[in-house]
């Protein structure tokens, strides 16, 4: 087996924002499949203010796949250093680091480096790896820095609610409901038609067609699906306006005697100098809302009614 080093791959980009600001975008990973377009989810399991271990689906050239990553932060360098803990094939160990340094003027630089292990005699194509590591580089440096540098604006341009709904019926048909988007038509009044395709268990790629009043709306969604823990995590692809960013998390929690069911909604916004940002914020809220309450009673319905025909 030959095993060659790809030595210190090093990437950066000037950032027009403060270097704490920069900083801050990288250290909130929660926070990244509303920042990196790439980013699904990121699914938090360990976090002390210094060390964070999450799981993370990411897309690809339309493929979706999840790594395991360690992160140490260091506040006082602005320095964030990662650890890949099980990378896929033909990448066998990969490191590296996140840092911001101050400029003059305001300004500040992102910089990302890669230390990666590559097994050049294995199944995989190292040379490809290499190549899908610079151009995800490349995107992730770019659009981290154009989310910093609305850094004094960006709170107003995050959204996060929820809707809720309470249910006399199994958590698993309410769950079931919600799984299984290609039956939503007919079911959901906004809904016109949904097409699913699952590339791995568990991963749903969703086109759906939406009535938006006297609009049409397409929308490229990608699902993780967690049966045994009720949830679904779901982002759109290819947001459209008001969005920048969308992903909702659908849950069910069970409870002494009924179920409730929630749609958590997180937004970014794109800034539009025709549009007034609160404005923009409570048609994203009311068009999100009205459809979560739609999905929602759906589920309620389906539930409940085959409670009844037991």
């Amino acid at each position: 087996m030959a095993v060659a080093r790809v030595q210190h791959r090093t990437y950066s980009v000037d950032v027009d924002a403060p270097a704490g600001a920069v900083y801050a975008t990288l250290a909130d990973s929660p926070r990244w499949p509303l920042f990196l377009r790439s980013s699904i989810h990121v699914e938090r399991l360990d976090f002390d203010g210094v060390h964070d271990r999450f799981q993370a689906w990411t897309q690809q050239y339309g493929t979706v796949r999840s790594c395991l990553v360690r992160r140490t932060l260091d506040a006082g360098a602005r320095r964030i250093d990662f650890h890949h803990e099980a990378p896929a094939d033909p990448v066998l160990s990969h490191t590296g680091s996140w840092r911001v340094e101050t400029r003059a003027g305001g300004r500040c630089r992102l910089a990302l480096d890669h230390d990666m292990t590559l097994d050049r005699g294995g199944p995989g194509d190292a040379d490809a790896a290499v190549r899908a590591t610079d151009a995800r580089s490349a995107a992730e440096l770019a659009r981290l820095g154009a989310v910093a540098e609305r850094w004094d604006r960006l709170e107003q341009l995050l959204l996060s609610f929820e809707e809720s709904v309470r249910i006399k019926g199994p958590a698993e048909l309410v769950y079931s409901f919600l799984c299984s988007i290609a039956d939503w038509p007919g079911r959901v009044p906004h809904l016109l038609s949904a097409r699913v395709a699952e590339e791995q268990p568990g991963v749903q790629h969703v086109r759906t067609e939406t009535r938006c009043g006297a609009r049409v709306r397409s929308t490229e969604t990608v699902r993780v699906c967690f049966p045994h823990a009720l949830r679904i995590i779901a982002k759109e692809t290819a947001p459209q306006e008001p969005f920048q960013a969308h992903t909702t998390e659908w849950s069910v929690v069970p409870g002494e005697r009924d179920v409730t069911a929630f749609a958590h909604h997180q937004v970014l916004l794109r800034e539009d100098p025709h549009v007034a940002t609160a404005a923009a914020r409570a048609h994203a809220r009311d068009l999100l809302r009205g459809q979560s309450r739609a999905v929602l009673n759906g589920a309620k319905r389906h539930a409940e009614t085959a409670v009844r025909t037991l």
